[in-house]
């Protein structure tokens, strides 16, 4: 009973680690904050391979998951973001912040809503998945300083949109994991949770890079099939005034 809850439990955790992290960005550690939305997407990540290790998958599983994910990598890097980046009136119309704020989240719930009840294409997830956009969202705050809060306003509505997107992103999910190698598994999230601790705005900053390629990714195919439309649209309408020439 306690080894099919399993799955369950990291769910859980990355749930908790949810709620703390928007409870430290209002306590001024957004570096902190970030950090754990990290570390909340290695628990997404191992929750889903455990379940099927152990053959405990279920549909309780996978609502409590798309719920966690709403709050974990929904709400908390929205909030994350508006509070070190968005919350100055001098800067952004507080509606204006308020409502791109709002934005992320809500797209994310959708993008989650979508995949509980679409098929989707083997291999590839359709549109960026929660968890990647709420990582690049959560570690892109922590360049408040460097970065211009409207360009923040900007890559916010684009994450959004990425994900309720037709984009197709790869799916490293469907690696597994071997039953026998289940129990190593707190001992990674203990070791992970202790680096975090030690160094979180650098682990932070150096996660960005690989989730903001992941993200980029998908703008890169949905500007080429963009490409693509264009010259096929083009190449109809030269094909149809050579065919009105030749009638004539």
């Amino acid at each position: 009973m306690i080894t099919k809850s399993l799955p369950s439990l990291f769910t859980i955790g990355n749930l908790f680690l949810g709620i703390l992290s928007i409870i430290l960005v209002f306590n001024n550690q957004p570096e902190r904050a970030a950090v754990l939305v990290i570390v909340a997407m290695l628990l997404d990540g191992l929750d889903g391979r455990v379940a099927r290790a152990l053959n405990a998958q279920s549909e309780f599983g996978k609502e409590l998951d798309s719920l966690s994910d709403v709050i974990s990598f929904g709400v908390a890097p929205a909030f994350i973001m508006y509070v070190v980046a968005f919350n100055d009136p001098a800067l952004i119309s507080p509606a204006f912040a308020w409502i791109v704020t709002a934005i992320f989240p809500i797209c994310g719930a959708l993008r989650l809503a979508r995949f509980n009840v679409i098929a989707g294409v083997p291999g590839y997830f359709i549109g960026l998945p929660i968890p990647a956009a709420g990582g690049v969202l959560c570690t892109l705050a922590l360049f408040h300083a460097e970065i211009n809060a409207y360009v923040l306003l900007i890559s916010t509505v684009l994450l959004s949109y990425l994900m309720v997107s037709t984009v197709k992103y790869p799916n490293f999910k469907k690696a597994g994991i071997p039953k026998a190698a289940i129990w190593i598994t707190p001992i990674i999230v203990a070791i992970a949770v202790l680096i975090a601790i030690q160094w979180p705005e650098s682990i932070s900053k150096m996660i960005f890079v690989p989730l903001l390629l992941y993200a980029l990714y998908g703008l890169k195919k949905n500007v080429d099939g963009l490409f693509v439309r264009l010259r096929r649209r083009m190449r109809k309408n030269s094909d149809k005034a050579a065919k009105s020439e030749t009638h004539l």
